[in-house]
Parts: structure tokens; C-alpha cells; sequence
């Protein structure tokens, strides 16, 4: 009787957040998670506007996806009539829960255009409204140096024309990385065709050109007497509007690695300044691996191939804050996850999406085995405290954030050690080249080949 007294007493406004001002209600509520936000709506009629209004969720989007991904998301639309039709509650559900993608080809062979060669292990990147490609391997292990770049603007599906940018810098490589720090590219390492690993640290700058085009300026960053140890085949990606992080790869003499290593630019992005990262435990050493940043905090590794050639299907999270730094391994089953057999690889592509997600794309086996499956992993809002193999309830409530999307459209082929980057929406990934199954000659022990397919991937929002 007391609780039933107690939660009419709430409904009927004598509750004090029910005097409290719609603007200070609102500042509460983008506070709390999106389920929070639906129960409370379910008090009284009163709440319920106020929780399902678009204001409101607008704000718990751009909260939870950054006003980048929002503004361009809005941009998508056709008009501003189609937007308004869709309730940014029902946007944000829908994200929560996309369970298909759809591929588009991009490009068709045309005498009259000029293609990038088809490659692998190259580097693509979203970067000022464009792609960017630099480098890669090419066939009997040529190593590339040549750039491209096509301009995207909120043109997702039209057929691209690329154009090359004459740069002579950075030497021809593959197995790099290149990373977007705000409106820069931060390229570090990399093996060439003679199997040299490098250790330098480049920094490049789009510009775009009304007449002109695009062009690309490189520039050797100084880094002082600390750097990395030279490889390739490492991960990397950028955690904030300076930093950007490299673990592993293939070392002198073919050693893999395990080391973690954070680069801080300075605020005039003339000079870098590199640490090494100590934390125990830590990922054991691999290549061919991903690093994706998921929030301002938390930086999601994922498989590749071990010490043993063994490929990898574990999680880590490197949560960095200012002056601390520490990995945490999260465990799963794989007997929990449907079709999650198939998860160890290696050479795949791990994009962070809209809604702090990761879409994982192809890769190979351990029997190289190559793969065009989709997969999107969820951890955005289990806390480094819940990741704590001592504090897990069930491996089981991991597994459950691991979900296989259905491919629609285009069926782009298996492939491995691609590169794939995503627009400012969060939604449109764009993937290019890697290895693909080819026709078995008589010459060859396996029938493979480099491919020089560019393809869309678009998250597939019922609205």
C-alpha cells in the first residue's frame, strides 16, 4: 500500500523532480543510457513528452555519436521535410539495433579513367571530405609509393573519379599505417620491397582546389631521439585531437612484437613527441591485427596472428586517460556466439561506426582461408570495471555483443589485408583492394590475386 501511495504521490506532480524546470529535466536525462531514458518516460504522460521529444534525443545522439556524425548524418537527407518525418528516437533505436549492411560497387573500368594498380596492405583513409590510398604491396612483393585521392563530399554512391597526386614522398611501402588526426594524416613504419622496415613518422595535409583538385603535402615529422623500433604489418589509430597509438607488427629479423607505443603531436603539429606504454598484462605479440577507437577513452584490439603463425580471435581494451594508461583483456566463448566459429583472423578491417560500434570485414584464417563476412561488435557501454575477468557475471553477457550482419546488394568477393575507412556519418564505409581468391594456374601452389575493387558499405537503417 505504501509503494502504491508512494508512486501516485509521484504521477500527481508532488514528486520534487516533477517542479523541477523542463531544461534542468532534460540536462538529468543526458545523463542516462538510453534504456534509463525510456523507463522514466513510462512514469506519467508529463515525462513521457518530455523524455521522447526530439530536442531531447537529438542532444542523447550527438552525446553519444559526436556532432560530426550527427550534422552529417542530417546532411544525408534529402531535405529538411524528410528528417523531421523521422524522430531522432527512432533514428537512434535503429542504430542500436542494425542488424544488414548493403554493398554498392563504386567503380567500373572505363578506357577514359585512371585507377589505382590493385594492391594490398596499402593504407585508405577519410580525411577533408576524401579518400585518400598511399602505397601498398603489388605482385612478386613490389613495394608502392604512389598516392591517390577522390573527393567524397555527401556523395556516398556516386561513381568516384580518382585522381594521382604527384608527392615523391614518403617512399614506396606496405604493411604502414596512416591514421586522421582532425584534419591530418599520421603515417608511421612500413616494410619495402627489399624488406626493410622503417621507423619514420609522417605527417600530410589535404587541400582541396577549386581548379586544381586535391593535392597532398608530406612532411618528415620530428620526433626527437625516441621512436618506435622499426615494422610493419603493425596496428595504430588516432585517441584523440593529438595522439595516436601503434601496437605490435613485424619487427628486424621477422620478430613479432608487443609493445605499445603513443605519439603526442604538438600543438603547432610541427614536431612528435613519442612514450612507450608499460601495462600488465598486456596483448601478447602479433602483425596484421586491429586497433580502433571507439570512444575518448577506450581503444579496441583485436586478433591478427600470433608468435606461433597462429591466428587470433582475443579482445583487449587499452583505456587511456591523462596520465594513466592500462590494458584490459575482455574474455568471451566462442560457443556462445552464432556463427562465431568463424571469428579468428587475421588482415581483416575494424572500423569504429555510429554509435561507438565496430564493424570487423573479411580477413583470413589460419588456413588463410579468406572471409567476406560482417560483424559488429558492442562494448561501448561495459565499463573497464565490469571488463575484469574477477568481476565478470558470465562470459556469456560478452558474447551476447558480438552480432553477424545480413549482406544486402553487391556481393564483394572474400579478401584479406584491405583497408576500409568510414565517412564522417559513421555510417558509409568505404573498402579498397586486399587479397582475393583468384583462378588456380598450373604455376601456382594457391590460386590468389591483388584486387583494385573500391565498394561501399552502408548501414542498412529501416526508417
Amino acid at each position: 500500500m505504501a509503494e502504491t501511495s508512494t508512486t501516485t504521490s509521484f504521477i500527481s506532480g508532488s514528486s520534487p523532480i516533477a517542479s523541477l524546470a523542463t531544461d534542468h529535466i532534460f540536462t538529468i536525462l543526458l545523463f542516462l543510457p538510453m534504456d534509463s531514458i525510456l523507463y522514466f518516460a513510462m512514469t506519467c504522460k508529463k515525462f513521457r513528452y518530455l523524455a521522447t521529444s526530439d530536442i531531447l534525443w537529438e542532444s542523447v545522439c550527438r552525446r553519444d555519436w559526436g556532432n560530426t556524425a550527427v550534422d552529417a548524418l542530417k546532411s544525408s537527407f534529402h531535405d529538411d521535410e524528410q528528417r523531421r518525418l523521422i524522430p531522432w528516437i527512432t533514428l537512434y533505436k535503429q542504430v542500436s539495433r542494425v542488424d544488414s549492411v548493403c554493398c554498392y560497387k563504386l567503380a567500373e573500368p572505363d578506357p577514359d579513367l585512371i585507377f589505382p594498380v590493385p594492391r594490398a596492405s596499402h593504407s585508405l583513409n577519410f580525411v577533408s571530405g576524401c579518400l585518400v590510398l598511399f602505397g601498398g604491396g603489388y605482385e612478386g612483393g613490389r613495394d608502392l609509393d604512389d598516392t591517390w585521392a577522390v573527393y567524397i563530399g555527401n556523395n556516398s554512391q556516386n561513381m568516384l573519379k580518382w585522381q594521382k597526386i604527384q608527392t615523391g614522398t614518403p617512399s614506396g611501402r606496405f604493411g604502414h599505417t596512416c591514421v586522421v588526426i582532425e584534419n591530418y594524416l599520421v603515417l608511421f613504419g612500413g616494410i619495402n620491397e627489399r624488406g626493410d622496415r622503417h621507423s619514420d613518422t609522417w605527417l600530410g595535409q589535404v587541400s582541396l582546389h577549386e581548379n586544381l583538385g586535391i593535392s597532398l603535402s608530406w612532411q618528415l615529422l620530428d620526433v626527437g631521439s625516441t621512436s618506435p623500433p622499426p615494422r610493419g604489418a603493425h596496428a595504430a589509430c588516432c585517441i584523440s585531437s593529438r595522439k595516436m597509438v601503434i601496437h605490435g607488427g613485424i619487427g628486424l629479423n621477422g620478430v613479432r612484437l608487443d609493445d605499445t607505443w603513443i605519439i603526442e603531436l604538438s600543438e603547432n603539429r610541427c614536431y612528435g613527441t613519442w612514450h612507450k606504454i608499460v601495462s600488465h598484462p598486456s596483448p601478447p605479440a602479433r602483425s596484421g591485427h586491429s586497433l580502433t577507437c571507439i570512444s575518448e577513452t577506450q581503444t579496441i584490439l583485436f586478433g591478427g596472428r600470433g608468435l606461433g603463425y597462429e591466428v587470433l580471435n582475443d579482445i583487449w581494451v587499452l583505456h587511456v586517460t591523462e596520465g594513466y594508461s592500462k590494458w584490459v583483456q575482455i574474455f568471451y566463448e566462442l560457443q556462445n556466439i552464432p556463427a562465431g566459429v568463424s571469428l579468428p583472423r587475421v588482415g581483416h578491417s575494424a572500423t569504429s561506426i555510429i554509435g561507438g560500434r565496430l564493424l570487423i570485414h573479411g580477413g583470413e584464417d589460419s588456413l588463410r582461408h579468406r572471409k567476406d563476412d560482417f560483424w559488429v561488435l558492442d562494448i561501448s557501454h561495459i565499463s573497464l570495471e565490469k571488463m575484469h575477468p574477477t568481476r565478470l557475471d558470465s562470459k556469456k553477457m560478452l558474447a551476447n555483443k558480438w552480432r553477424r550482419l545480413k549482406p544486402e546488394g553487391y556481393k564483394p568477393g572474400c579478401r584479406s589485408f584491405h583497408r576500409a575507412c568510414v565517412d564522417d556519418s559513421g555510417r558509409y564505409l568505404y573498402v579498397f583492394g586486399g587479397m582475393v581468391d583468384g583462378l588456380l594456374q598450373p604455376a601456382e601452389p594457391v590460386g590468389l590475386r591483388f584486387d583494385g575493387e573500391l565498394f561501399l558499405v552502408e548501414l542498412v537503417l529501416q526508417l
